[in-house]
């Protein structure tokens, strides 16, 4: 019998080979389950804005845009960063436009991270980071948020242990994915400070500025003492205007720090989407009020699902911002996340996600699951009612 293939992965991205949303798609697929683990709107952005887009194809805007993106979006996301945080950034040399946040955060991290050195995440944390770290041949050490009631908090004392004389660069995500917790003045405080009197770099992931809730306010980590000269803040169209398949995010931060970010950026993917760049960059400048509509319907989506969860058995945990809310499986079932996940779309008709596959330390995790509630009303009512069922079957 022919033996079984080889790996040619390098080594260090074997860890990386695939994905859990890959496996619980698939599974929902199969069972006809709503999918309530990958976290994409099912609705379109804003009416002008998918306009503009269109208008940009037809007026040819078809080729190579200018590497460091178009100057309208650079410039419409220098104004929009001054209007609503006072930050100033050049955007000639300040602000660069990615495919999707996710480019901007590996390019980040190989164009100011050596091999050797150390970047420290905060766990769980969004899966591209560790593998961003790899790609750089530098390794990570991770921090585990802690639980507070109802909520996440950061641990400080944790974090600073975590720093050593090899440590390069510190990533914080907030508000955080993938449970939702928005860190407050204080925690963010907290890290600056740190990160002042380590001089290290900050590679700060805002992908979710605008989806916070109830009365709470987005803190630029860029904009805390101290914190400008060594932040690069990352966001993205893709959360802020629900256009996820347009992949058009963007880096900002000082001229040094952006131009290393540019340097690895150029050789992976030189431009990101031309049409897409006008046409971000209108919404950014007239389609706030709809921002504002969008956060306010996630609100609503979000305490529906939680009380969903809350009659299904499931401990809920606040989600302060994205589209995510973070719950401790029942007693009824499976009693580890990754099994409870597996089985979920069969026993309820929903798919959902576990936490411990964003961790490093998955025995802290695994009784933890992840939904998300971007979602029309009508799935997620009839979502609820299935978790409901599930709540009176077991």
């Amino acid at each position: 019998m022919p033996s079984a293939p080889h790996s040619r992965t390098v080594s260090r991205l074997q860890p990386f080979g695939s994905t859990i949303f890959a496996e619980m798609t698939a599974l929902a697929t199969e069972h006809d389950a709503i999918n309530l683990g990958q976290g994409f709107p099912d609705t379109d952005g804003p009416a002008s804005m998918l306009e503009a887009a269109r208008q940009a194809i037809a007026d040819g805007l078809n080729q190579y845009p200018p590497g460091p993106g178009m100057p309208v979006l650079r410039h419409a996301i220098a104004a929009d960063r001054l209007a609503r945080y006072g930050i100033v950034h050049d955007p000639e040399r300040e602000v660069l436009v990615t495919v999707g946040a996710t480019e901007a955060i590996s390019a980040a991290i190989l164009g100011l991270v050596e091999p050797g050195a150390e970047v420290v995440l905060v766990e769980p944390y969004y899966d591209s980071y560790a593998a961003a770290v790899a790609l750089a041949g530098a390794t990570w050490r991770s921090v585990p948020m802690a639980q507070d009631g109802d909520r996440f908090v950061l641990d400080l004392d944790a974090l600073h242990a975590a720093i050593t004389p090899k440590t390069r660069m510190l990533v914080v995500n907030s508000p955080h994915n993938p449970t939702g917790t928005v860190l407050t003045s204080a925690e963010l405080s907290a890290v600056a400070e740190l990160a002042c009197e380590r001089d290290l770099l900050v590679l700060s992931d805002e992908v979710y500025e605008h989806l916070v809730f109830d009365g709470r306010t987005h803190t630029p980590m860029a904009s805390l003492p101290g914190m400008y000269e060594r932040t690069v803040t990352v966001s993205s169209a893709a959360k802020t205007f629900s256009v996820t398949g347009w992949k058009t995010g963007w880096a900002c931060g000082p001229a040094e720090l952006v131009d290393a970010v540019r340097t690895a950026k150029q050789f992976m993917s030189f431009v990101a989407g031309g049409p897409f760049q006008p046409a971000v960059a209108h919404a950014l400048e007239h389609e706030q009020a709809w921002v504002v509509d969008m956060r306010n319907s996630l609100q609503r989506k979000r305490d529906l699902l939680a009380d969903a969860l809350s009659g299904a058995g499931f401990g809920v945990y606040s989600g302060g911002g994205t589209y995510f809310l973070c719950a401790e499986i029942p007693g009824t079932g499976p009693h580890n996340d990754i099994e409870f996940c597996r089985t979920l779309p069969e026993r309820a008709g929903v798919a959902a996600v576990p936490i411990s596959v964003f961790t490093d330390h998955p025995e802290q995790w695994n009784h933890m699951v992840r939904f998300a509630f971007c979602k029309r009303d009508e799935v997620l009512v009839e979502a609820a009612e299935r978790l409901g069922r599930l709540g009176v079957s077991g």
